[in-house]
C-alpha cells in the first residue's frame, strides 16, 4: 500500500488551516505531496512559484513533505506520481458539496484513486486564502492566520 497523498489545492496563500489538515495527514500518511496548482477562477496573490516557495520555506525541516507545482487534472499528477490517494479539508458543509462532486468526477475518471476529506478544527473553520488575500489587498495584518514563521510580505 502507498503511504503517500497528494494534497493538492492553489494555496494562494497557504494557510494556517491548510497546516492543520497537513499536520493530521502526517498522522496517516507517512508521506505527503503538497501539489499546487493554478486555479484561473481566482484572482491570484503569489505566483505559483512563491506559493511552493512559502511551502517548502515552512516545512524545509520535514522530510516527510515534497512541493510540485502542476497545471493539469489532479488525478493525472497522481497518476505520474504513483499516488492513490487525495487529501482534502472540510471546513463547512460548502466545502463538503464542493468536494464530494470532485470526488465523483475523479472516482469516475481514475477510479484507482481515492479521496480522504478531513474537518478541520473548529477554531480554524474561519481562515481561508481568500481572507488572508483580502487583508493583504487592504493592509491588514494576517499573521495570525498564517502558519507560525510565516511572513507573507517575503513571497508577495
Amino acid at each position: 500500500m502507498n503511504r503517500t497523498a497528494l494534497f493538492p489545492g492553489s494555496f494562494d496563500p497557504f494557510t494556517l488551516g491548510h497546516k492543520i489538515v497537513v499536520d493530521q495527514g502526517l498522522e496517516l500518511f507517512e508521506r505527503i505531496v503538497i501539489a499546487v496548482g493554478v486555479n484561473t477562477e481566482k484572482r491570484g496573490l503569489l505566483t505559483p512559484e512563491n506559493r511552493a516557495r512559502l511551502i517548502r520555506d515552512l516545512y524545509r525541516n520535514d522530510s516527510r513533505i515534497e512541493v510540485v507545482i502542476y497545471n493539469e487534472l489532479t488525478g493525472k499528477v497522481c497518476r505520474q506520481l504513483g499516488i492513490d490517494t487525495i487529501l482534502r479539508g472540510l471546513r463547512n458543509t460548502v466545502d463538503f458539496e464542493y468536494e464530494r462532486n470532485i470526488m465523483q468526477v475523479n472516482q469516475t475518471l481514475f477510479p484507482e484513486i481515492k479521496t480522504v476529506l478531513l474537518f478541520t478544527p473548529a477554531r480554524y473553520v474561519a481562515i481561508s486564502s481568500s481572507v488572508i488575500r483580502e487583508l493583504v489587498t487592504f493592509g491588514g495584518d494576517p499573521t495570525p492566520l498564517m502558519p507560525e514563521n510565516i511572513d507573507i510580505k517575503n513571497y508577495l
